[in-house]
């Protein structure tokens, strides 16, 4: 007789029940009137520094509009020049100081919120956001890039931010404090505004190509070249605060991961502790279950997910508050001590701010 074959058959695993939320979740909405402020506050700042800009190029003509210092948070690079200036010396430099304790401010968000100022506050990331969704309104869908070519791609903005650290950081004091005070440190803001209101040719076509691949790849700016990005997303591996799964709430439906924008595997992980997580919520938006999904400090140890999770969840108006604490808070010390002005005087800026393009880089 032959040996009767026995065939093991698995039984389906049980679906977990589901625990419905008791309350609607609106970081999504909260999040985007905080972006719509800041990106508000940016354009406020703008048009300020374009009719100071004006007065200089006028030679004086009409009224005179102080300087706003806050547009020194789109000179990262100073700002982070003045952060290696200060650790050196100890001293604040009196050149564009607005842009390092802007860049301070944004580097402790991160240390202390993963990258939520890339997705609550910056200008750039919201208009990729805007970007990608209107994509996918004409497309139909936005394109997502296989791993072998994401990953090295993802790698481009590391190697930018490389070499900005490895060249800036060979400068001595002395070489930054230099640099600052040439014509082209003192008036880098100026012509960053020219180069918006002069864009030649070639720039006009990069900028139109970013925009269309924005179009078409979720947060491509961001995802893949963006220097700044990739130093907060460093900066935010030490966070306490990261997207964390319970597992005994979590009923595995996936959804967290579909709607991820750095598609990661939020699903399947206890915590996300990836470089690429911006603290969007969206995940978290995205969960039904009750306690399943948060962007929180480590758990309590508790029999239940509700203990576990109980004064440990950051819901929106917490993050909210917690970024405008560390705004304000340095913003408004840099105004009481005196290192909020740029410190050049008034008819320097008269000669040089009508040459503003003639200016030219001291290493070229």
């Amino acid at each position: 007789m032959g040996v009767p074959l026995v065939v093991e058959i698995s039984a389906p695993k049980a679906r977990k029940k589901l625990v419905r939320r008791t309350r609607p979740d609106r970081s999504q909405l909260v999040r985007h009137i905080v972006q719509w402020a800041f990106v508000a506050l940016n354009l406020w700042l703008g048009v300020q520094f374009l009719l100071w800009a004006r007065y200089f190029e006028l030679g004086g003509n009409g009224a005179y509009i102080n300087r706003p210092s806050g547009v020194e948070g789109w000179l990262p690079i100073a700002g982070l020049m003045n952060f290696k200036y200060f650790l050196s010396t100890g001293q604040v430099p009196a050149v564009h100081p607005a842009a390092m304790f802007l860049f301070i401010a944004f580097l402790a968000m991160s240390v202390l919120l993963k990258k939520a100022f890339c997705s609550w506050l910056c200008p750039v990331g919201t208009l990729s956001e805007n970007l990608y969704t209107l994509g996918r309104r004409i497309f139909g869908r936005n394109l997502r890039l296989p791993r072998w070519a994401d990953i090295p791609l993802r790698g481009l903005k590391y190697l930018l931010l490389g070499f900005f650290l490895v060249v800036i950081g060979g400068m001595s004091s002395d070489v930054l404090l230099s640099f600052m005070n040439t014509p082209y440190g003192l008036i880098a803001d100026v012509k960053m505004l020219n180069f918006f209101r002069d864009m030649g040719l070639t720039a006009a076509i990069v900028v139109s190509l970013l925009v269309l691949l924005s179009m078409l790849v979720e947060h491509f700016w961001c995802r893949y070249l963006c220097p700044y990005g990739a130093l907060l997303g460093l900066a935010s591996l030490v966070s306490p605060a990261k997207i964390r799964r319970d597992a005994e709430a979590c009923i595995d439906c996936a959804k967290c991961a579909k709607v991820c924008p750095a598609h990661l595997r939020v699903d399947e992980l206890g915590q996300i502790r990836s470089a690429e997580c911006s603290a969007c919520m969206a995940c978290v938006a995205a969960c039904p279950a009750e306690n399943a999904l948060q962007f929180a400090l480590p758990p309590r140890r508790a029999a239940a997910p509700a203990q576990r999770w109980y004064r440990r969840a950051l819901g929106p108006v917490a993050v909210t508050a917690a970024l405008a604490y560390i705004f304000l808070g340095l913003v408004l010390w840099a105004h009481a001590t005196g290192h909020w002005e740029t410190d050049v005087p008034r008819d320097l800026y008269m000669r040089l701010v009508p040459r503003a393009n003639s200016a030219t880089h001291p290493g070229t």
